[in-house]
């Protein structure tokens, strides 16, 4: 772009001395329509990129609720149940952000017993299949009496709360914005920025460069954010930590049962 400004008024100024005078109205009007686009197009992203956050935030909450939950009712010589609780709980984050991602990561996800590991590595939708897993296993406490039906009850809404995330996320995962939307305003900003010169090359002169370049640098780096922050479930510096989250469940979710035994 910098060579590209320098290439007109170069041109304009030494070469053809045209006589015609440049005028900054143009642009300024179209400007504000410009802004406008990106106001809505920043705002639609990190719309997105929030709700990502807020829905993350609630799995880390609803992870500690079904925890105290689970912890409370289970009696302590029931190891088996609560390592299973205690396992499947903490692998649901893992599953979940690497199926946002590309893929699960099983070397991420531990081993509960039952070839369970085994049966999730053929499994499409590997967060879905561990909630069946989980829901599976509060059923059957319930057939064993080990739960009682007003439990039963409070255990599913949590369950719920956890499909209820899952589903938001991946629809802000598989519900990108509109390409011709996005491509419009690519096209906007391109004709906006390439028409500059023209307008300020008789006015500003040869510091028409600079102003093309610093007007060239916050338009595109506006449209740059946009596109980074509307997938927020990615390895990028402003993607959402789903790593550490994952982690945090994990960790805060082991603590809970760890604590009676």
């Amino acid at each position: 772009m910098g060579v590209y400004t320098t290439i007109i008024c170069y041109l304009v100024i030494e070469v053809f001395n045209t006589p015609f005078k440049s005028t900054t109205q143009v642009h300024s009007i179209l400007g504000i329509v410009l802004g406008l686009f990106l106001v809505f197009r920043m705002n639609s992203a990190y719309e997105r990129w929030w709700e990502g956050r807020s829905r993350w935030g609630l799995l880390v909450n609803e992870s500690r609720n079904l925890s105290q939950k689970l912890c409370a009712m289970l009696q302590l010589n029931n190891q088996d149940d609560r390592n299973f609780f205690r396992v499947m709980l903490g692998n649901f984050p893992f599953a979940l952000k690497e199926h946002l991602r590309e893929g699960v990561i099983f070397d991420e996800i531990e081993e509960v017993g039952d070839g369970i590991k085994d049966r999730l590595k053929s499994a499409k939708n590997v967060p879905n299949v561990i909630l069946a897993l989980i829901y599976k296993r509060i059923q059957k406490l319930l057939k064993e009496e080990e739960i009682s039906g007003e439990q039963m009850i409070v255990l599913d809404t949590e369950l719920h709360n956890y499909a209820s995330i899952q589903g938001a996320c991946e629809r802000i995962k598989n519900t990108p914005i509109p390409y011709s939307y996005s491509m419009y305003i690519k096209k906007f900003i391109f004709t906006f920025v390439i028409t500059l010169p023209f307008g300020f090359v008789t006015t500003f002169f040869y510091f028409t460069i600079p102003i093309v370049l610093l007007l060239f640098y916050i338009l595109v780096s506006i449209e740059l954010i946009a596109e980074e922050i509307e997938d927020p479930f990615g390895r990028d510096i402003n993607d959402l930590p789903t790593d550490e989250l994952a982690n945090k469940i994990r960790n805060d979710v082991r603590e809970i049962f760890e604590m009676d035994e």
